[in-house]
């Protein structure tokens, strides 16, 4: 299979979406997003963008994205965190996530960040075995912890 990795452009939303969308099929959540090609072109493609975006692809289709972002440690400094890394199932196996990786490495050691952070599920154990593979640390005793929509405003509403 011979691809490239670049980064993404505008023209390339409707292709994130589409993968966004089959990640959150393989995470069993498919009702969960809420985010479209019109918000993904306006956030990411702005004037001020609020990520950036890897593209994995075929000379006929976009394989694989990592979408990633900056946060803010105050133990680290500047820490970049990748979102998703995503590749199509039909492409797995063949390295693309592999490279995706190495771009958003590349691109974290750019920009001088202390950290590369990024979550991934207990039960994904391909994924952790990879990361283990290539010495990331992968921390089993934190928790994820969020407020979705919902729990902001009630949240909210028992403080006023």
């Amino acid at each position: 299979m011979n691809y490239t990795i670049r980064k993404a452009t505008e023209t390339d939303v409707h292709d994130i979406f589409r993968l966004i969308e089959e990640l959150a099929i393989f995470e069993k959540e498919p009702e969960a997003v809420i985010t479209t090609p019109e918000s993904l072109r306006k956030d990411g493609f702005g004037t001020a963008p609020k990520f950036q975006c890897f593209i994995a692809e075929t000379s006929e289709e976009v394989i694989g994205i990592a979408l990633v972002y900056m946060r803010y440690s105050t133990w680290k400094g500047e820490v970049l965190h990748l979102e998703d890394l995503i590749v199509s199932e039909t492409a797995r196996g063949n390295g693309v996530g592999g490279l995706l990786l190495t771009e958003v490495v590349k691109y974290g050691n750019k920009l001088g960040v202390k950290r590369i952070s990024w979550e991934v599920l207990d039960w994904n154990t391909p994924a952790i075995d990879f990361y283990e593979h290539i010495g990331a640390n992968v921390m089993r005793d934190w928790h994820v912890v969020q407020l979705d929509e919902e729990g902001i405003q009630n949240y909210l509403s028992k403080r006023e």
